[in-house]
């Protein structure tokens, strides 16, 4: 099992915040344009615990599969969680927070993850996933700092663990 844990700051409203990221239209505006990422169906109603949302997306080149995840829990303004049920990982469990600073908010993901393939997925995460992951959510900092009209961005937080 790994870890990844990411948290960056916006200078926007809670309200602002969790109606951009609690929208999964939105997952598409902050994912590179290289992953293919599409939207299938599940995305047209407000989230809710129980949402199923299917994407179409090419985690690497020459590589399409499905992603089908269930949003498992929902406080709206506060936090989501949504897991995979079908896709590229063994399992995904992703956790959002969204938390009040002074002069905005502050993002938190939190993602417990297993690649499959035994050795064979355990390297692969150290050669490729590992930075593939990071270099999405580099991607989607750059993105929502540029969205939200951020001038001088403080360094995001973003760990790897394994567990």
């Amino acid at each position: 099992m790994y870890q990844l844990f990411a948290k960056q700051a916006l200078p926007i409203s809670k309200d602002e915040a969790w109606n951009f990221l609690s929208n999964p239209e939105s997952l598409k505006t902050i994912t590179p344009n290289h992953m293919g990422f599409n939207i299938l169906s599940g995305a047209d109603k407000k989230m809710y615990p129980g949402q199923i949302i299917q994407y179409k997306v090419s985690p690497f080149y020459g590589y399409k599969t499905k992603w089908v995840t269930e949003i498992t829990h929902v406080k709206e303004g506060e936090y989501f969680v949504d897991e995979q049920r079908f896709g590229p990982y063994q399992f995904w469990h992703h956790k959002h927070f969204i938390k009040p600073i002074h002069g905005g908010i502050v993002m938190e993901d939190i993602i417990d993850y297993k690649v499959p393939f035994g050795f064979f997925g355990h390297l692969a995460h150290s050669w490729i996933i590992k930075k593939q992951l990071s270099e999405i959510f580099l991607y989607r900092e750059k993105k929502l700092n540029k969205l939200f009209g951020v001038l001088n961005p403080q360094t995001k937080m973003l760990q790897f663990k394994s567990q």
